[in-house]
């Protein structure tokens, strides 16, 4: 079986050659994936829907971004210009999540070639993120009745703040971030699970530190786990503070994934972020989670 895969020509969005973020990694990522023969073909996502957005974000802040009426602060925050091409982007990413949710309800896994925008609440942007789409997805699986108890594994660098926020109050989803400890955001939030990393961790305390907490969330009765695979753990990443290498990241996406596979519990899969200084190498990190799921599908 092959392992579906969510991507779209729209994820790379125009914000000049110039800008410090790689938005070039999505299309070159979509390259590898079918290069290196890990997929033959991709579901194409349509834009995300206002009343599916509306679930996790406020109608003000959704008009702000549809209509580019965002102030100055508020598009200073998100990192972006807020331009047709952007605003298209994170409306089509956040319908490759929501699609790839789907997709992992029949496939057992499936995974987007974006997505874990993880920084933004429910009234703003953060951080290079629009639309929160791991909490639009996970409302709308609630809200269907597809899920009734979601887990949200953020193993980014940065702490999953605007996830916890939105889902503080919500007994029907777990938010667990494992981060670095002194990285952005400097204000964390509080999620159901933070573990603080120091800096500097390599890979056998990172991945010691991950088994036993995974241990522990094996005691709950989740049915639905939505994965933030964000390589910017790594030893060579521009914005993270922790030392793993190729191989432990590898290892940590391959321990995720076969820990709820095996146990028959749906998992989708999102890319989070990374800002590997060797673009090439950021690919070939960012391709380690959909080999992963592949390899174990």
């Amino acid at each position: 079986m092959e392992l579906p895969v969510v991507n779209h020509e729209a994820y790379v969005a125009k914000i000049g050659d110039d800008h410090k973020f790689p938005i070039n990694k999505f299309g070159e990522l979509a390259n590898y994936l079918i290069n290196q023969k890990i997929v033959k073909k991709f579901h194409k996502p349509y834009p995300c829907s206002f009343e599916t957005l509306n679930r996790a974000h406020s109608e003000n802040y959704i008009n702000d971004i549809k209509n580019k009426t965002l102030d100055n602060s508020g598009i200073k925050k998100i990192g972006f210009p807020l331009v047709d091409s952007v605003v298209q982007r994170s409306l089509v990413a956040t319908g490759g999540t929501v699609l790839a949710s789907k997709l992992a309800l029949n496939y057992g896994v499936a995974c987007n070639t974006a997505g874990g925008s993880h920084h933004a609440n429910y009234n703003e942007g953060a951080g290079y993120c629009v639309f929160n789409d791991v909490a639009v997805a996970a409302h709308y699986l609630l809200d269907r009745g597809f899920a009734n108890r979601i887990l949200i594994v953020d193993l980014d660098v940065h702490q999953g703040n605007g996830t916890s926020e939105i889902f503080k109050d919500n007994r029907h989803v777990f938010t667990f971030s494992m981060h670095s400890k002194t990285n952005y955001p400097a204000k964390k939030s509080i999620s159901d699970l933070d573990v603080e990393l120091e800096d500097d961790l390599e890979d056998d305390a990172y991945l010691k530190t991950l088994k036993f907490y995974l241990n522990e969330l094996n005691n709950e009765n989740f049915d639905f786990v939505f994965y933030i695979a964000g390589v910017d753990i790594h030893f060579n990443d521009r914005l993270g503070k922790l030392k793993i290498s190729d191989e432990g990241i590898r290892e940590r996406d391959e321990l995720i994934v076969e820990n709820f596979l095996s146990k028959r519990i749906p998992i989708c899969g999102v890319l989070g972020g990374g800002y590997n200084k060797d673009f090439n190498k950021l690919v070939e990190l960012h391709s380690l989670l959909h080999q992963s799921c592949a390899k174990l599908l």
